[in-house]
């Protein structure tokens, strides 16, 4: 049994994944806000979609869920908070619950602040993490809907629990401009700047359209630990600490 991540970029700089059961074939999609690349993506691949994953209510992640779930047959899952603000919701879920792709489990992490609704879908024996907005590669998303105080229940006391070799799967490629941030905040962080010196070459050869991108110029995934060592806001000591960088970053 093996779950086959596929990373699909899609608008500027989204990250849509394609999670594929490489013993089934059922596969499943995650945060879709156009349906084009995602088709292409999946008949390349031969995949059968069987369900659409979203992790928040944002158009930019969940657009394209009505025509993708018509074209498949297939449920749209996000969280029962989002019903009646989540593009074709039918399958509502909240902490604790399971879905699977093919033979593939996931739990479900409840983690508003960027918005009320938010969740992650954590897949064990995959060591992977699908968490939309709420944790970046070296930073973590605007607090939309939520606090200070729910952001650090959510990155700190949820995810950052997490096994340090879990694969972080993020909603954007925003890796480069969050490690400079973090080393303007952390200066004497050694391994912020070695990583922003890897992701800054990984970046150089970047496609002119993100539609082109090539797996070789995308910094996604990260790792828990990983972010543990580069993350100003997982390193965070609490949550008023987390707020005034939060701030610092809305400025930056």
């Amino acid at each position: 049994m093996g779950l086959r991540i596929e990373r699909i970029p899609t608008f500027g700089d989204n990250y849509t994944y394609l999670l594929i059961c490489e013993s089934s074939g059922d596969a499943a999609v995650v945060d879709a806000p156009e349906a084009a690349p995602v088709i292409a993506r999946v008949e390349s691949c031969g995949a059968r979609v069987t369900k659409i994953l979203s992790t928040h209510h944002h158009p930019d992640h969940s657009a394209a869920n009505p025509e993708l779930a018509k074209r498949y047959s297939a449920p749209v899952f996000g969280h029962t908070s989002d019903a009646g603000r989540l593009p074709g919701l039918t399958d509502p879920l909240e902490e604790g619950d399971t879905i699977s792709v093919g033979e593939n489990e996931a739990r479900i992490f409840f983690i508003p602040a960027h918005t009320t609704g938010h969740i992650a879908y954590v897949f064990d024996e995959a060591k992977a993490v699908f968490c939309g907005d709420t944790l970046f590669a070296g930073g973590c998303g605007r607090l939309f809907e939520g606090t200070p105080e729910m952001m650090y229940t959510a990155l700190c006391e949820k995810l950052g629990k997490l096994p340090h070799d879990m694969r972080v799967y993020c909603g954007h490629e925003y890796t480069e401009s969050n490690l400079r941030f973090a080393a303007h905040v952390e200066p004497e962080n050694a391994a912020v700047r070695e990583k922003l010196a890897r992701v800054e070459a990984i970046r150089a050869g970047k496609a002119a359209d993100w539609h082109d991108a090539t797996p070789s110029e995308m910094t996604i995934p990260s790792t828990i630990g990983d972010e543990h060592e580069t993350n100003p806001f997982l390193r965070a000591s609490n949550a008023e600490e987390l707020g005034r960088i939060r701030t610092l970053k809305d400025n930056f």
